[in-house]
């Protein structure tokens, strides 16, 4: 047992083992205070199944684990001739089974050693770069220390092409430092005639603890499962994952003999492990994969997330997202500026919740008036403004379950286009040129609405270039004023069926059109006065298009 800390649950777990009658040699980390260390062995030293070997500075990533390792083994061979099998532990893991399980298990394969072995170019859980380059060049210094010198070590031998020579017969293996090797093979490592050589060279792998004995096993094993007995878990940073107490479920359905790494305050875990002989599980075979979906599903929330759920380890990163937001949704350029009424109409149409102008400088137009929606997201533009796209996600998320429709224009803020034109969750749907029917009804002087015409002529021109960019995913439809008026029905048909409609019926009413009577004659003036509309489509000057009626609405149908 390899250990360096919480040395009152390596004592419990020692003597767990030892009371199944079998031996253990323990490694305590050279940083452990001689004061703690002296009191840790006097605890231990009524039991005679328990040794100390020599001490070792086990640093991360570093030689010390494997000699310490080295010194662990040559103690309980020597002291021990009946040993059969050494398992490699540390001290925060854990028997899952009654120890006599692992012992008949052993017992049954006398010559089989289970380590995890694999070369660099079939280990697909490295992290951090270096596979086969941390058996080529040197590292004398500590990843965890010192950084700076350890990634510009590595640099200048990548610049200078140096490679360190493998030695003789030897093809680099990886895998997990917890093995469970047979006394032949364990044996034959340690007296290897080239056992110097050996030990010399991985003294500048990186890492060795997790290729050295994967390697050297390869040259005396007959025959190698390549697989650990104890279950560890890593996240994709490739750091253990931790057990506390209400993982005892889990850890009961992996049936595997030790699980590692445990908290150290798990009192449940130990209770029911070590103390707990109604507990144990039936003898089966060591099965982790039974709880792989549950950790590929942890680390796939942790790193991916809920669509639309922005995590803060997430949120300063560009593209790290899980979908721009969580549901769908529809905005509406030019509809309420042609049609009276649109927003209650298309509510009363689709059972959507239609709100008005998000995004309009002065407040934020919650459907109803509203002044505070779900999430206490209030009607601040000034609040909005500040995090404009989040706005639109918090409001997405915080009202899933019921579609948002909002409308859109030039005078709004035009800071998520681009966000939404790439968002799959949006709808967008645009008549261009309908700003200009607010300008051609209010009564304004002539100079000022044709400036207000051409600024935002601009912007809706430069909306439209990002909606029609190869990067949109939108769902995206562009009408021009002109054509949209000529047959309305059957575009707000296919938004309205998109949207998804209580009722699959076709439309019998449509929105009442405001009056166009005289719009191709302001667009003609703005033409004279200098502003091209183009956004509008061709429009004609003689006479605007008959308007709908408005009191009362008439129903028609459409074939």
């Amino acid at each position: 047992m390899l250990v360096h800390t919480a040395l009152n649950r390596a004592e419990q777990v020692a003597r767990h083992w030892t009371a199944a009658g079998c031996p253990v040699v323990l490694h305590v980390d050279i940083s452990v205070p001689k004061a703690s260390y002296r009191a840790f062995e006097r605890s231990l030293s009524n039991d005679p199944l328990i040794r100390f070997c020599k001490r070792h500075r086990c640093e991360w990533g570093s030689w010390g684990i494997v000699a310490a390792s080295q010194s662990a083994s040559e103690l309980i061979l020597d002291e021990f001739s009946e040993v059969s099998h050494v398992y490699l532990a540390s001290g925060s893991c854990l028997p899952l089974r009654p120890v006599q399980e692992l012992i008949d298990y052993l017992v049954e394969r006398p010559r089989t050693d289970f380590i995890e072995s694999a070369t660099t170019a079939d280990v697909p859980w490295t992290v951090g770069g270096l596979d086969h380059e941390r058996f080529t060049l040197r590292f004398p210094f500590s990843w965890k220390k010192n950084r700076f010198l350890f990634d510009r070590y590595v640099d200048i031998q990548r610049r200078l092409g140096f490679r360190r020579t493998i030695p003789a017969g030897l093809v680099p293996h990886m895998g997990s430092q917890w093995w469970c090797l047979s006394r032949q093979t364990l044996s034959a490592i340690l007296q290897d005639p080239e056992r110097e050589e050996y030990d010399r060279y991985f003294r500048r792998v990186w890492i060795p603890d997790e290729s050295y004995y994967q390697t050297l096993a390869r040259q005396y094993s007959s025959n190698i499962e390549s697989r650990s007995l104890t279950l560890s878990k890593f996240d994709f940073q490739g750091k253990p994952h931790i057990f506390y107490d209400d993982h005892l479920q889990l850890l009961r359905r992996s049936d595997c003999f030790v699980a590692r790494k445990i908290w150290p305050r798990a009192e449940r875990l130990y209770q029911a492990f070590l103390t707990d002989s109604s507990a144990a599980m039936k003898k089966t075979e060591p099965n982790p994969g039974k709880i792989d979906r549950i950790f590929a599903k942890a680390v796939e929330r942790r790193t991916r997330g809920r669509s639309g759920l922005y995590m803060q380890s997430r949120m300063p990163n560009s593209d790290w997202e899980n979908g721009l937001t969580s549901n769908p949704y529809s905005v509406f350029q030019g509809f309420a500026e042609l049609f009276e009424n649109f927003e209650p109409w298309l509510a009363k149409s689709t059972h959507a919740r239609v709100h008005g102008h998000l995004y309009a400088p002065d407040r934020v137009a919650y459907a109803g008036g509203q002044t505070l929606i779900n999430g206490a997201l209030c009607d601040s533009a000034a609040r909005r403004d500040y995090a404009p796209h989040s706005f639109l996600t918090s409001l997405i998320w915080n009202t899933r379950g019921e579609r948002q429709c909002f409308q859109f224009g030039p005078q709004d803020n035009q800071a998520v286009n681009w966000m939404i034109s790439r968002d799959p969750n949006a709808q967008i749907s645009v008549i261009s040129g309908a700003w200009a029917v607010p300008l051609f009804k209010s009564n304004r002087n002539f100079a000022d609405l044709r400036k207000d015409a051409a600024l935002f002529q601009k912007i809706e021109s430069d909306h439209l270039e990002i909606l029609r960019n190869t990067a949109a995913k939108a769902r995206i439809r562009i009408w021009t004023l002109a054509e949209f008026i000529e047959a309305p029905m059957e575009p707000i048909q296919a938004i309205v069926d998109e949207i998804g409609a209580a009722t699959q019926r076709r439309l019998s009413e449509a929105p009442t059109m405001v009056d166009l009577e005289g719009f191709g004659q302001f667009l003609q003036n703005l033409k004279n006065q200098g502003m091209h509309p183009y956004l509008m489509g061709d429009f004609p000057v003689e006479h605007g298009p008959v308007a709908l009626p408005k009191q009362p609405p008439k129903p028609y149908l459409v074939r």
